[in-house]
């Protein structure tokens, strides 16, 4: 019963609160360990292996740390705590609405918003590109952000979500493909690809599912047909795990993703998933942010439903 209710407090919290700014968040100390170790360790020789032992190393102590405080205060109202640093829906949704408002002020608005959001260099990007670059992260960040999270709650408790957060925190800041970080992070952008695998492709499913209850155009593809596509276009990026979501995003907006883009000077080519080069709008957006909440709210409901069995699996046998 504890942990469903921590379960349902930290959701409401997220959903309400979004990340406290004015608080002290876990990930923000994650990303300062992350950046001192990198800043002592990429260089000279043997960078993949020094990469991999400071990915592995952090990883377990984020699983260590969380299991030993959780050991001694055993509280709901701290695991409940613990949940709400850890999920990131509420707030993605409101940095990608606000993109859309800076764009209608201006271009240069939207590019600099979008940056907030995104890895890449947004100098160059026309409005359709920064648009795209929102919906993009959008879709991946209810993979990486809600449903990979509550994945790694349902499999390894609070201790296995925060394990997470140090992995998705790794892979943002040192899982490129540029010069820097080829070998220094290629261990931590495997064990991110190994932690995302399936809960990228739950994603992807609980967003067309979504799509098939809210949809009111009777002309829009057969689930059968989606599916088909999802599976086409998902294997087409160059992440094993990125492209589930935002191949599933596409297929609900009709829309295409992917291109070329610049990451730390270097340009990177993505192939396109989707087929429809058409512009994105502001409808786009709020379509978009509906299929995410409602994925949300079944990702939610399963791992409550999966926490109510196990609580009540003792009176039935």
């Amino acid at each position: 019963m504890d942990n469903i209710v921590a379960l349902l407090l930290g959701w409401l919290m997220d959903l309400c609160l979004g990340d406290p700014s004015k608080l002290p968040h876990p990930v923000v100390y994650f990303g300062k360990a992350i950046a001192r170790g990198e800043h002592l360790l990429n260089r000279g020789n043997h960078r993949k292996m020094k990469g991999g032992f400071m990915a592995i190393l952090l990883i377990s102590l984020a699983f260590v740390l969380t299991w030993l405080l959780l050991f001694y205060l055993d509280w709901p109202i701290l695991k409940a705590i613990l949940i709400f640093y850890c999920l990131a829906g509420t707030t993605l949704i409101k940095e990608v609405r606000d993109v859309f408002l800076k764009l209608d002020e201006s271009l240069e608005a939207g590019r600099k918003q979008v940056a907030r959001i995104v890895g890449r260099d947004t100098s160059q990007l026309s409005a359709q590109e920064v648009r795209q670059a929102a919906l993009e992260t959008l879709a991946e960040n209810l993979s990486d952000g809600v449903v990979a999270p509550l994945f790694w709650l349902a499999i390894l408790g609070v201790p296995g979500m925060m394990m997470y957060k140090m992995i998705n925190t790794l892979d943002s800041m040192i899982g490129y493909r540029t010069e820097r970080y080829r070998d220094f992070g290629c261990i931590a952008a495997r064990i991110d690809d190994i932690a995302n695998w399936l809960p990228a492709r739950i994603t992807a499913f609980l967003m067309l599912f979504a799509n098939l209850l809210c949809r009111q155009n009777t002309q829009s593809l057969k689930m059968s047909a989606q599916c088909r596509m999802l599976f086409h276009y998902a294997k087409m990026h160059l992440s094993p795990n990125s492209g589930w979501p935002e191949a599933a995003l596409a297929i609900i907006l009709d829309c295409r993703f992917g291109g070329p883009h610049v990451y730390f000077g270097e340009l990177i080519e993505k192939p396109y998933i989707g087929s429809n080069p058409r512009q994105l709008s502001t409808e786009d957006m709020k379509k978009a942010i509906r299929i995410n909440r409602m994925a949300e709210i079944f990702a939610v409901a399963i791992v409550f439903l999966l926490n109510l069995f196990i609580l009540l699996l003792p009176s039935l046998f």
